[in-house]
């Protein structure tokens, strides 16, 4: 079992940066998928980004690529999402999701545990 907990979502002009950090219980964190989706008023959740088991590898929705940064850290059981460059396109509750396979994907479903969200809002 898993439980993971967000924060660091806030109010932000475009073209800032913020960083979400969302920490997670349980002794079996490192043998976790870490995903982060976002879901904005009447969308469905997507994708935003994915970190291995070990934080060596990565992946990110198109849409965020080369913006924002995933990255864990397993002694300290938490996943970060590093925003810079923000749009208000980028305005949604964001969430961190882990799954026990080691495939990164980007599904929402094939996530087994999911954080309650931190909202994030860029003025334009």
């Amino acid at each position: 079992q898993v439980q993971l907990v967000e924060s660091g979502g806030g109010l932000m002009q475009a073209g800032g940066s913020l960083r979400l950090s969302c920490a997670a219980s349980g002794r079996t964190f490192s043998g976790h998928v870490l995903g982060w989706f976002r879901q904005a008023p009447g969308k469905e959740r997507e994708f935003v980004a994915a970190i291995s088991r070990s934080g060596s590898n990565t992946y990110y929705a198109d849409s965020v690529k080369g913006r924002f940064t995933i990255s864990r850290d397993n002694a300290k059981n938490t996943v970060y999402l590093q925003m810079n460059s923000l749009k208000p396109e980028d305005t949604a509750v964001y969430y961190c999701a882990a799954r026990a396979s080691p495939l990164m994907v980007a599904t929402p479903r094939s996530y087994d545990y999911w954080g309650q969200g931190t909202q994030v809002t860029v003025s334009s």
